[in-house]
């Protein structure tokens, strides 16, 4: 495993994943069976994580005195990441900020503020070192670095409004979009995935959650008719979907790595609209969903061979998977 906050030695190999995210826990929550399934397959994966959460929330009474205190919540997510990516069988991480030429600041978690129901925004006041406040080309230079070297066949992120507003993940969309920009051309394209979630399997997951349990006492079951984040889209607009049940047993014990952050997680066997239920901090419980989706936003998908169990998609009426290589 690469040592937390250094810059991984096998960004040598070429072809695979790459997967750019701001926070360590959202390569988990995000892609986590995206990069299991790679990285099962023996294919080389590698994650990009902005920042080290420094300004996130922290579970538990165990672990409170972390929060606020910047540097002892980086050093102990950093350590969780660590232990996430061994879950996931990934090998190969670095932090934006330590790929070349080495920022001599780091970058940190900007904080967020609820605008409303599943959606977030930037608070009144940026703080300093914020990943937002860092120039768009700057931070999108040192990933194009990094994707000039490693070439992979896939690069995955955010959808444009980060799934669900969070400043962090916006900016990290942009500066994944501007370092393809910068880096791709007529000798290597990659296929781009925007992470997504069909409408009718997460509202289905969530009205399965009532029928499990019980769970324990002070989270709030999903509302299956409520407001959803932005990365829930019509099930058209899912292109590419992982199944979840042969890696779910990876992600689960990525997301208990990540202690400080998810709470409650729970498999669940026996239910094909779920595979499992977790919360984070807000005590929201929510769905582990049997498919983990994405919208094809760049690139062939057909170029791709295509580990399992991943499967380009289409859907019918009923919203149930049809899949093809």
């Amino acid at each position: 495993m690469t040592p937390p906050g250094a810059v991984a030695s096998s960004q040598d190999a070429t072809g695979g994943l790459v997967a750019v995210h701001a926070h360590p826990d959202d390569e988990t929550l995000a892609t986590g069976a995206l990069l299991a399934a790679f990285a099962g397959a023996g294919l080389p994966v590698t994650v990009v994580t902005a920042t080290r959460g420094e300004r996130g929330e922290v579970i538990g009474e165990r672990l409170a005195h972390l929060e606020g205190d910047g540097p002892a919540l980086a050093a102990r997510r950093e350590t969780e990441l660590a232990a996430a990516l061994a879950a996931l069988g990934v090998a190969d991480q670095a932090f934006l900020d330590r790929l070349a030429p080495v920022s001599l600041r780091r970058y940190e978690d900007s904080g967020m503020v609820w605008t409303g129901s599943a959606r977030a925004g930037l608070g009144s006041e940026v703080p300093a070192g914020a990943f937002v406040g860092v120039p768009l080309d700057e931070a999108a230079e040192r990933l194009a670095g990094l994707l000039r070297r490693r070439r992979p066949d896939v690069v995955a992120t955010y959808d444009p409004e980060g799934g669900y507003g969070h400043p962090d993940h916006v900016r990290t969309h942009q500066v994944t979009m501007r370092a393809l920009e910068l880096a791709t051309g007529p000798a290597w394209s990659p296929v781009v995935l925007w992470r997504r979630a069909g409408r009718t399997e997460t509202a289905a997951a969530a009205a399965a959650l009532e029928v499990h349990g019980p769970w324990s006492d002070g989270l709030t079951l999903t509302d299956p008719a409520g407001a959803t984040a932005a990365l829930v889209v019509t099930d058209d607009a899912v292109h590419l979907a992982v199944d979840a049940r042969p890696v779910r047993d990876q992600v689960v014990g990525a997301l208990r790595a990540h202690a400080t952050q998810v709470q409650a997680v729970t498999p669940i066997d026996g239910d094909p609209r779920l595979v499992g239920a977790f919360a984070l901090s807000n005590r929201l419980l929510q769905p582990l969903l049997p498919h983990e989706g994405y919208e094809l936003a760049g690139g062939d998908p057909g170029a791709v061979e295509w580990p399992e169990p991943v499967r380009r998609r289409r859907t019918g009426s009923d919203g149930a998977p049809s899949t093809r290589r």
